[in-house]
């Protein structure tokens, strides 16, 4: 069986560094992003998964990275999930308190952009990290 659903994230940047979660419990290291809910828009849904997966209470989107479609086994179903991602950055430094499943499954770190590639553990956020490290070397960013 295939399911398939929408998710939005977001490639948080601060102080030349990459927010990345880890997540102990698979030995995963992660973008933060989630499922699009019904009646949200990717842009919407990106800054509630972001700000519930890292704490971050102020995230500015600063431009559209685009969508790609990712499929992957998941025993027994094939799962097929579009994904929409978007470069942030923080607005300030309020936190939120995660919600308890969230803290539980993630820790959050902040890397320098060549550990965040050489660390994440899936080929099409490191392609999401790249893409946005290019639009901010090139001035790209204008799209948000």
């Amino acid at each position: 069986m295939i399911r398939a659903y929408a998710s939005a994230g977001g490639l948080v940047v601060e102080a030349g560094r990459v927010l990345v979660l880890e997540r102990p419990g698979r030995r995963e290291l992660r973008l933060p992003k989630g499922h699009i809910e019904p009646g949200e828009t990717p842009r919407q849904a990106a800054l509630r998964e972001v700000g519930e997966e890292s704490g971050l209470l102020e995230l500015e989107i600063l431009a559209d990275l685009g969508r790609q479609c990712v499929a992957f086994a998941l025993p027994p179903d094939w799962v097929l999930r579009r994904e929409h991602w978007f470069l942030m950055q923080p607005r300030g430094p309020a936190q939120r308190q995660r919600p308890p499943a969230d803290a539980a499954q993630f820790r959050v770190r902040w890397l320098e952009p060549s550990q965040a590639e050489a660390g994440l553990s899936y080929a099409a956020e490191r392609n999401v990290l790249r893409k946005a490290l290019s639009r901010i070397q090139d001035g790209s960013l204008v799209g948000a």
